[in-house]
């Protein structure tokens, strides 16, 4: 197949990349800059803007499915930053497939798109999306997330969003250095009770399930055209004794200090209205979607991924975690 992966130069799409060479795929990759490491794979890079329509429909010429993982991730920033790059990059990417008579879209979504700050403990996907969103990036990928799945069209584009959760593994950009710059900054705290449940999915298992996505959607009528799917480890796991291992494969100390959820909200509350009225770039030390997220459960059934995907995680947690100690 040729398959066109948008975001290709990321920490999952580069993974999603390497799977499907892997496996014999001609794979294209877009991306905003330049990534020797792809033409390295012998993938055709394609540097584009994922908000021009007629770079992404041009992109999709002549493929058999794409991969949208192209976004911006983070809890602070211009709402026009990200619905330009979320959704409005998502729906031209819709357009390109239609345009270009691509059959196969999987949508790489969030499961932050159900999150309202509240407990989410071993949901499904019946769970409808938030009413009120803590951040504009749980926002505007609901809103991508929506137009993919309405975009499913039996016969003609086939549609899936996928949900991974807290993607974790070697080489990882995001999670692993922020909780160790915190540590070592000692601005991480317990917040809340300390014995809340998250899922977690090893970047290898998430690029995979991308995969499993497309193969299923090949179907005449696929089961899975037009749905979402929670993809995890399978396991949930205590957030706080996560965090512990993580920093101390990492090098670094656990926290010990701790602030009540009541205490992290209000302070997230207040700094992000300081933060906006003043207009501060950066993100402030504490939001409200932050302080949620690490005092709440949020673990999901992954039932409809591994009945209707065939989905089982590709790399074990154990051994992702051995394959850490090298970071």
């Amino acid at each position: 197949m040729r398959i066109l992966v948008t975001g290709a130069g990321g920490f999952l799409g580069s993974e999603i990349v390497r799977l499907l060479v892997r496996r014999g795929d001609t794979v294209i990759g877009l991306g905003r800059r330049e990534y020797p490491a792809l033409r390295a794979m012998n993938v055709e890079t394609i540097r584009a803007d994922i908000r021009a329509a007629d770079q992404v429909a041009a992109a999709c010429q002549g493929c058999d499915a794409v991969v949208h993982t192209a976004a911006v991730a983070g809890v602070w920033g211009p709402w026009e930053t990200y619905f330009d790059i979320n959704t409005v990059g998502t729906r031209n990417v819709i357009a390109g497939c239609r345009v270009a008579s691509v059959p196969i879209l999987v949508h790489c979504s969030s499961p932050s798109v159900t999150f309202d700050g509240g407990h989410q403990s071993g949901i499904d996907e019946s769970v409808p999306y938030a009413v009120k969103h803590l951040c504009h990036y749980s926002h505007t990928k609901a809103l991508a997330e929506a137009d993919v799945l309405a975009a499913h069209q039996p016969g003609r584009l086939h549609t899936a969003a996928l949900r991974p959760h807290l993607i974790w593994g070697k080489g990882d950009p995001h999670l692993l250095p922020r909780l160790v710059a915190r540590s070592r900054a000692g601005k991480l705290r317990i917040v809340g009770e300390g014995n809340n449940f998250i899922d977690t999915v090893h970047v290898t298992s998430a690029a995979a399930a991308h995969m499993m996505a497309i193969d299923r959607l090949r179907e005449p009528d696929p089961a899975a055209g037009g749905k979402p799917f929670f993809i995890t480890q399978g396991k949930p796991v205590d957030c706080w004794d996560w965090i512990a291992t993580l920093l101390k494969l990492s090098g670094c100390e656990p926290p010990t200090r701790r602030i009540s959820f009541e205490n992290a909200w209000r302070i997230g509350g207040a700094l992000e209205w300081i933060y906006r009225v003043a207009k501060f770039e950066q993100e402030p030390p504490m939001t409200r979607f932050v302080a949620a997220q690490l005092a709440r459960d949020h673990y999901f059934d992954i039932t409809a991924a591994e009945t209707m995907l065939g989905y089982s995680p590709a790399v074990s947690t154990e051994a992702g975690l051995a394959g850490l100690v090298s970071v």
